[in-house]
């Protein structure tokens, strides 16, 4: 499983608390562009509590497409604004999808008696 970001020292209850309070598994995206190559990429997984702001979470990622994404022709600017756009809303919800895989990966765990 990727790396998430925002769970150090949580334990199992605490991490649900948190996510039926508002909590969410975010992406954020960026871009770098080097003359005709444009990379755009995702972050790894953050945990944004529910009072925190997503998109203040995201400022790095943002900056970064901010400085780095509009070199490249002609996906540059495509993908740059495609990343500020999603970093905005406070980055892509993954919540659903970290869920899934926490709760194979814990069915997986349980052994029969």
């Amino acid at each position: 499983m990727a790396k998430i970001i925002g769970i150090e020292n949580m334990n199992g209850a605490q991490l649900s608390a948190e996510l039926q309070n508002g909590g969410r598994f975010v992406v954020y995206e960026y871009v770098i562009s080097i003359l005709i190559m444009t990379f755009y990429r995702s972050s790894n997984i953050t945990l944004v509590k529910a009072d925190e702001n997503g998109m203040v979470k995201g400022l790095g990622f943002t900056f970064l497409t901010l400085l780095l994404g509009w070199w490249g022709i002609p996906w540059g600017p495509i993908r740059s604004v495609q990343a500020l756009v999603t970093n905005f809303k406070g980055g892509k919800d993954v919540t659903d999808s970290v869920m899934s895989v926490m709760k194979r990966a814990a069915q997986a765990n349980v052994s029969p008696q």
